[in-house]
């Protein structure tokens, strides 16, 4: 794992994206862009990065969003990847297209000294919801905005309202331990599904002007490549790839087929599209 400067409590979070979670990532990038792309155009759209601007994306992870952000605020403006994950980083340097006003920092977002006032927009997908101390975190990524600075940002609602991720990992129950319940402000995909919790944590930050749109939408778990995808997809990444890590392969195999069992009812030719659920988040820097 990579030493960087950071928040001791971020500590799990940082070896895990330094682990099993960052090569994950990493060997799925290609498909995660294209499962994701629906809810990626949504939020690039509400922060509507112009020529010019200095953007923060805060858990930029391989890169995807980063490159489309650069390209966004070219010419003049400069784009800043921020993700505490070596191994995702390295992918998004990989990715970076020759002459992008693009940077990728190796950081800790709660902790990075960023210059006050050196950015005009915050932006972050799926990439501020496993931070120890959220309010800390926040209020450092808000000095890094000037006067009247935007943050943007996508998160999950709660798990009932994302059967994209939760009908695969029921289906790993029936042959794995259930993983630890987490806390409802414990660092995790869902930690950010209660708007009054984060309205508290951005108000407590400094932001002002804070709003929460819902937004619904199907995501294509196969990518387009069919069932034997998407329950690749499910075993290899996410909620269900921590369940069943290092369980032995007679039991992997079990796993697969009840997750195959339970997916197949969803099959739409080359696409098994799920139900997904997400909040898109705006606030402003005073």
């Amino acid at each position: 794992m990579s030493e960087i400067e950071a928040d001791a409590r971020n500590a799990d979070q940082i070896a895990f994206w330094n682990g099993a979670g960052g090569r994950h990532w990493v060997d799925r990038q290609e498909s995660q862009d294209v499962v994701l792309a629906p809810i990626s155009a949504a939020v690039l759209a509400r922060a509507a990065a112009q020529p010019g601007e200095r953007v923060v994306d805060i858990g930029c992870g391989c890169g995807g969003t980063t490159i489309e952000l650069g390209r966004r605020v070219a010419p003049g403006g400069r784009v800043l990847g921020l993700d505490v994950s070596a191994p995702m980083l390295a992918r998004a340097a990989e990715r970076l297209p020759p002459g992008l006003p693009v940077e990728f920092v190796q950081a800790d977002a709660t902790t990075h000294p960023f210059a006050a006032g050196s950015f005009d927009l915050l932006f972050s997908r799926f990439g501020v919801m496993f931070f120890a101390e959220p309010a800390r975190s926040f209020a450092n990524l808000r000095r890094a905005l000037r006067a009247g600075g935007r943050l943007t940002f996508v998160c999950w609602r709660a798990p009932r309202d994302n059967p994209w991720m939760m009908l695969p990992l029921h289906a790993a129950y029936e042959h794995v331990p259930p993983l630890p319940k987490l806390g409802p402000e414990d660092p995790g995909p869902f930690s950010f599904a209660d708007p009054e919790r984060v309205t508290r944590i951005l108000a407590s930050a400094g932001f002002q002007e804070i709003a929460l749109e819902p937004f619904d939408l199907a995501l294509d778990i196969a990518s387009g490549r069919g069932l034997d995808a998407a329950v690749a997809a499910a075993l290899e990444i996410g909620a269900t790839a921590r369940a069943i890590e290092g369980q032995p392969p007679p039991v992997l195999a079990s796993v697969a087929q009840s997750i195959r069992k339970t997916l197949a009812p969803h099959q739409q030719g080359g696409a098994v599209p799920l139900a997904a659920a997400v909040w898109l988040v705006t606030a402003t820097s005073p």
